[in-house]
């Protein structure tokens, strides 16, 4: 089985280089989050023509993640309120949380809040967010133990994720709060997917627009997936597909691809 991620900064704008990629990297499922689009508006057909089952939960120009699988899924949601039906209904009212079972393993697709500035108010909402998933995911593994999370974390949680030129220490997307948070989800159980096969520094999914980032390969690694142990013992292999963003007016994003 092969499942991608992939932030499409605006599918509507991405649309062909998605259905492109697609025909080329035809993944078990493909997990988009930045959608940006209301679900009527949601462009179905393209991927429907090419037999792939759709499952979506979108809002207007922001946020916004979407499942997109050869398979029917089954036990799809929406937002942490099915699973956490008393939380305040804040959490779920930025479309983030998309989830749904194939084969027996459960994917959950995330769009992590980006934090805006250390200390902001977007910040403390990011911390808060991390912390109401990580009450979600725990209720998720009582009923199964095969857990796929994956998405735009937009967090760095090693140095090495990060080009050199960074300073990262209380940076966005960097800073120890963020970092402890994220880290407190995975000590839930589950575990890099990347960094099973890859060590070493200099591997990025995502590119600032500016200053020719990904002409100097400036980039950090914010996109990730992380499995639960029987999953992780699995994993064949976890590769980031950078031919997108070398497209005319990409995603700032690419492809990271798991195979189990």
């Amino acid at each position: 089985m092969k499942i991608a991620t992939w932030n499409v900064n605006s599918i509507r704008t991405r649309l062909e280089q998605v259905v492109d990629w697609l025909k080329q990297n035809p993944v078990d499922v493909l997990c988009l989050q930045e959608t940006k689009v209301v679900d009527h508006d949601f462009p179905r057909s393209p991927f429907e023509s090419l037999g792939y089952h759709l499952y979506i939960s979108g809002q207007k120009a922001y946020n916004g993640v979407a499942l997109i699988s050869q398979q029917p899924l089954t036990d799809v949601t929406t937002g942490f309120t099915p699973i956490l039906p008393d939380i305040e209904p804040i959490w779920d009212e930025q479309k983030r949380v998309i989830t749904g079972v194939i084969d027996g393993v459960r994917i959950v697709n995330l769009y992590v809040p980006n934090g805006s500035a250390i200390a902001s108010e977007k910040y403390e909402y990011k911390l808060r967010w991390l912390t109401v998933l990580r009450e979600y995911l725990r209720s998720l593994l009582l009923l199964q133990p095969a857990i796929c999370i994956c998405g735009d974390f937009n967090i760095a949680l090693e140095d090495k994720d990060i080009h050199e030129k960074v300073k990262a220490e209380n940076h966005i997307m960097a800073s120890p709060a963020e970092r402890q948070a994220l880290q407190d989800v995975l000590e839930l159980g589950f575990a890099d997917a990347f960094r099973k096969f890859t060590t070493e520094g200099g591997h990025f999914s995502w590119w600032d627009y500016r200053a020719a980032s990904f002409r100097r390969n400036q980039g950090w690694r914010i996109d990730h997936h992380y499995l639960t142990p029987v999953l992780y013992a699995q994993a064949k292999s976890c590769t980031i597909d950078i031919s997108p963003r070398k497209l005319t007016q990409p995603s700032d994003h690419t492809p990271v691809i798991v195979e189990i």
